[in-house]
């Protein structure tokens, strides 16, 4: 049995759908997939976003995705089912061990990566407001609860308000991508988020 979540559950992606097919892993259980979903719904006769049931720390994640790949990559060859176009890991930098590690290994199996530092609420709060300068994780998630109104939950009017103002956030993650690059910062610095990166790839997707 497959696992992972997403609207049309129990269906396998098909290519003679045409329909871009993405499988994303997910270091917290709710809120990337809450978010996520939103944005599935939104594009959802164009793309397929399945949400897998595995959580877990950045190495962890990567190497579940990239086994996950290699054996469905196999199973297409045998012509057992078909292939994810696209693999994506979220995760934050956090406090976590082994990121580096974690990023190469995804690098090396084609697996991509959707980083934020230090947590996911830096990219939310870059959809209302700059944030350039070093920014604790706790102090980030604090501001983004009181900006939003909710906690690790997403309500309907907060999701609202992340799709209408994604312009703006991503315009805001390049910038700082920028200053890092500038002021010769390590690329991924804090703060710094490529949620965008996936997002935009569930909204360009084409049949």
């Amino acid at each position: 049995m497959t696992r992972g979540t997403h609207a049309g559950r129990g269906r396998k992606p098909s290519k003679a759908a045409a329909r871009r097919s993405l499988l994303v892993f997910t270091e917290g259980e709710k809120t990337e997939t809450i978010y996520l979903q939103h944005w599935y719904r939104l594009h959802r006769d164009r793309v397929i976003v399945t949400i897998d049931d595995f959580h877990g720390v950045p190495l962890r994640l990567v190497e579940e995705a990239c086994d996950r790949r290699k054996r469905d990559l196999r199973e297409q060859k045998r012509g057992r089912g078909a292939a994810h176009d696209e693999y994506w890991c979220v995760f934050d930098v956090d406090e976590h061990p082994n990121l580096r590690q974690a990023v190469d290994l995804a690098a090396a199996h084609g697996v991509n990566v959707a980083v934020s530092n230090p947590c996911l609420e830096l990219w939310f709060l870059l959809h209302l407001k700059d944030q350039s300068a070093s920014i604790d994780r706790h102090d980030v998630q604090s501001r983004v609860r009181a900006l939003l109104g909710c906690g690790k939950v997403p309500t309907s009017e907060a999701l609202a308000q992340l799709v209408d103002r994604h312009d703006q956030a991503m315009k805001r993650a390049l910038a700082l991508d920028s200053k890092h690059q500038g002021d010769g910062s390590t690329p991924g610095s804090n703060p710094s988020t490529d949620v965008w990166r996936l997002v935009e790839r569930i909204r360009t997707a084409t049949v």
